[in-house]
């Protein structure tokens, strides 16, 4: 099996993740922070590990800022709803996957303002657009992907945080496609909330996540319930992680994220960044000599990860993706990605594309046969 559906969730997983959760469940069974007893103390050993070293690849220097999630859509909820008020004014883009999007559909249903900055034709944002935006009305947040799960296309976070920044507003930025695979440091790129998953990039576990929260930021808590400090208080405590921590954490899971995140301090994420932005050239390269077929996007490996959606003449990309599996063995995904505003903003709606994205363990070879693979269901239909 080739597979190149990274975007979704990363595999395998990095060496050690396995090892490290059945480790984990078998020697550090206990309660984290809710007992003295050695597996308990074990058992919080391994969250503070891994919370110690995602601050580390995050640039964070203070890691209670650092807050565990069930996952990246976990942890954008925990943002907006913890943040925003009624009559205050969101800036997003239409690029946005429905982690983000819904819930701030759900919140225009409360009283929150959310508007959408302009698209251009291959999903890349207007700046102009942006700052133009920002000038009309008092902004309380600008929330945006780091990268579309659609074309891949990275969005200039710094220059966006700079503009948020300069009008009065806070910056989410939903790493979900870039934590583990771009350099991310908080401090330097003026991000304010930073949510993630551990399971793709990360190269972790599913059921994983984590949110970032700045210095001087309080937000309601969405979840309430024990945290193992301050239990004589019924109310939930100021203190971070805690306060946002409701209820017992993900140890296995969280054992296999440190394991990852361990994985990715010795590679490298400037190595993992330069293996994929190579295959996303010969990826592109290939593509683009396949009559027929159309890349939607930037098609630009410095500009994007290495997620590349298509369409091909002939095809339904639902077809056509069955058929990359059952003839070549090449597992990926078609259709709308849990973000139809993409796909209207690109032309793509409502069939989708088919979307090829490789990761951190694909190969060449694995991209050779991919376009290969593409070449002769093109020739076939013409």
């Amino acid at each position: 099996m080739i597979y190149l559906d990274n975007a979704a969730t990363s595999f395998p997983k990095a060496p050690g993740v396995a090892e490290a959760m059945i480790r984990t469940l078998t020697e550090a069974g206990g309660n984290p922070g809710r007992s003295g007893h050695a597996m308990a103390v074990a058992a919080q050993g391994v969250v503070d590990d891994t919370r110690r070293r995602l601050a580390a690849l995050l640039g964070v220097s203070d890691r209670t800022r650092i807050v565990f999630t069930a996952s990246a859509t976990d942890a954008l909820n925990q943002a907006l709803f913890g943040l925003l008020q009624p009559g205050e004014r969101v800036l997003t883009s239409r690029m946005e996957h429905n982690a983000l999007a819904r819930p701030l559909a759900e919140l225009t249903n409360r009283g929150v303002m959310v508007e959408s900055v302009a698209t251009a034709p291959d999903g890349s944002i207007d700046l102009d657009d942006l700052e133009k935006s920002l000038k009309t009305h008092p902004t309380r947040l600008v929330a945006m992907a780091h990268a579309s799960n659609v074309t891949g296309g990275i969005l200039p976070a710094r220059e966006v945080a700079q503009l948020a920044h300069a009008h009065g507003a806070l910056f989410l930025l939903d790493a979900a496609q870039t934590a583990g695979v771009l350099p991310l440091n908080v401090n330097e790129m003026g991000i304010d909330l930073l949510a993630l998953p551990g399971h793709k990039g990360l190269l972790g576990p599913p059921g994983t996540g984590a949110l970032f929260v700045a210095a001087g930021i309080c937000l309601t808590p969405m979840r309430f319930g024990g945290t193992g400090i301050h239990s004589e208080d019924e109310h939930m405590p100021e203190d971070l992680p805690e306060r946002l921590e409701a209820g017992t954490l993900n140890t296995v899971g969280l054992a296999g994220l440190g394991a990852a995140l361990r994985f990715l301090a010795e590679r490298g994420v400037a190595a993992v960044r330069t293996h994929e932005m190579a295959l996303t050239g010969h990826l592109l390269g290939g593509l683009q000599n396949i009559p027929g077929l159309r890349i939607h996007g930037l098609a630009n490996p410095a500009r994007q990860v290495a997620t590349v959606s298509i369409t091909l003449g002939g095809w339904e990309p639902v077809d056509l993706a069955a058929v990359l599996e059952s003839s070549f063995g090449i597992a990926l995904r078609a259709g709308l990605h849990c973000a139809p505003a993409a796909h209207r903003a690109l032309g793509t709606f409502p069939g989708g594309t088919v979307r090829l994205s490789a990761g951190c363990f694909t190969t060449e070879d694995d991209i050779r046969q991919a376009v290969s693979a593409l070449e002769q269901l093109a020739r076939s239909s013409a």
